[in-house]
């Protein structure tokens, strides 16, 4: 029960990097004991996540008042990193990389083929293709997908001192090592490893001293030849406080960006999904959901369990009806804040002309352009007619606002600029 309710108020990251692998182990009195994979996993635990921890166990009615998370390699630890004097010497266990984030399963597309590729040839060639691998792209793209791609790849390659870890998890090691004055088992842990897989490297932005920390990581991993992997929300020169010397070397090697998905590959990564759910996903509610969820991955999954739960749970086929009824609440959410009016707004903002502009009767290319974006938005994110479209764009005849959208629908298939413009003003709206 407290697996479910942390499931809900974690990031799909976070819960599955820290929480899906803990274990029920015991109570003792009033305190309910917990397994986790290792050392690092207890402590890290303890200290972020244990007093959220601690309420929803105190509420739920079973006379637990306090929880504290064991590892295999200690009786108890209370989430206080000073109770274990070894912690920080161990590698991350292979137990950390998610079973199902192979690259089998990720649906390869325009959007991601790229970054694919490079992940695909670093996981072949460790140090010796792209090092450092930089992947960047919008919140649930599919980095950490990736990430943990790479390193249960080179899993089977033998033998090799593989981390994965989080730039949050990261400055959180190296606030307990200045604490504790345990720096050098750190340092110890880091640079010994062979391969370093590192997500949201953005967070690292403004932290000082754990940007210094990184900085000298990154050299004597990077001058030993040891693979470096590194994922952002943005690229290097748009991480908000990144030193200049951490920047350039992000530049080092190869950036690859992962799009947002078009449609296609949306629909592709809901019949992926719904097969390794195992239910039975109609062509018709297959492209209803594509359509309707947006650019980010996860909402897409998010409604494929939402859907196949609901399916279960009443023992009935999955239809078109079902899908509009089960998800309704998501759609009517969405419908309430995306108008004709606010995507104008939007729009005109993004280009930097005033919204009445886009209603004027003008072929200059700074307002069509505009114009046929927005008309494109509209049609894609409202239900208002051709004809509702024309008359909210100064007039214009239904003719012209198909051929508007025409225009975008064919131009952001081969440019990749204009397809992140269009879906980085879809996900403004959420």
């Amino acid at each position: 029960m407290i697996k479910e309710q942390l499931q809900k108020k974690l990031s799909i990251e976070s819960f599955e990097n820290w929480v899906v692998r803990t274990k029920f182990a015991g109570l003792e009195g009033k305190t309910l004991l917990v397994a986790t994979p290792d050392r690092h996993t207890a402590a890290f635990i303890g200290e972020e996540y244990g007093p959220m921890i601690n309420v929803m166990a105190s509420g739920l009615g079973l006379g637990v008042d306090h929880v504290e998370f064991t590892s295999p390699s200690a009786h108890t630890t209370p989430g206080l990193p000073g109770s274990d004097a070894d912690g920080l010497n161990e590698i991350e266990s292979p137990i950390t990389l998610n079973p199902h984030f192979t690259f089998d399963s990720f649906v390869v597309g325009a959007c991601n083929q790229f970054a694919h590729a490079a992940a695909q040839s670093v996981a072949i060639n460790p140090s010796r293709s792209y090092n450092p691998l930089f992947i960047y792209g919008g919140v649930g793209m599919g980095k950490t997908h990736l990430m943990h791609a790479i390193g249960r790849a080179l899993m089977t390659r033998g033998r090799m001192r593989i981390i994965y870890t989080t730039s949050e998890r990261f400055t959180n090691e190296v606030v307990t090592g200045i604490k504790h004055e345990r720096m050098p088992q750190l340092r110890a842990r880091y640079r010994n490893a062979d391969v370093l897989l590192i997500d949201d490297i953005q967070s690292l932005g403004t932290k000082e001293r754990t940007q210094e920390e990184f900085f000298h990581t990154f050299n004597e991993l990077h001058d030993a030849q040891k693979q470096i992997v590194i994922s952002s929300d943005c690229p290097p020169k748009e991480i908000s406080g990144l030193v200049e010397r951490l920047r350039s070397r992000f530049e080092w090697g190869l950036m690859a960006d992962i799009q947002p998905p078009d449609l296609e590959t949306k629909m592709a990564i809901l019949e992926k999904k719904a097969e390794v759910i195992g239910i039975r996903l109609p062509s018709d509610v297959c492209t209803y959901i594509a359509q309707k969820a947006k650019s980010n991955v996860r909402e897409l999954e998010g409604a494929l369990v939402k859907l196949s739960a609901y399916s279960e749970l009443t023992a009935t086929h999955i239809t078109i009806g079902m899908a509009q009824q089960v998800l309704k609440d998501l759609l009517q959410k969405l419908d309430r804040r995306i108008t004709i009016d606010s995507i104008q707004k939007a729009v005109a903002e993004r280009f930097a002309i005033k919204p009445a502009q886009l209603k004027e009767k003008s072929n200059r290319k700074e307002i069509v352009v505009p114009r046929q974006v927005a008309m494109y938005l509209v049609k894609e994110l409202t239900p208002a007619s051709l004809p509702e479209i024309g008359r909210a764009f100064g007039g214009k005849h239904h003719t012209t606002v198909i051929h508007s959208i025409s225009k975008i629908a064919a131009a952001k298939a081969g440019d990749p600029d204009l397809n992140k413009l269009i879906n980085s003003l879809i996900d403004s709206f959420q």
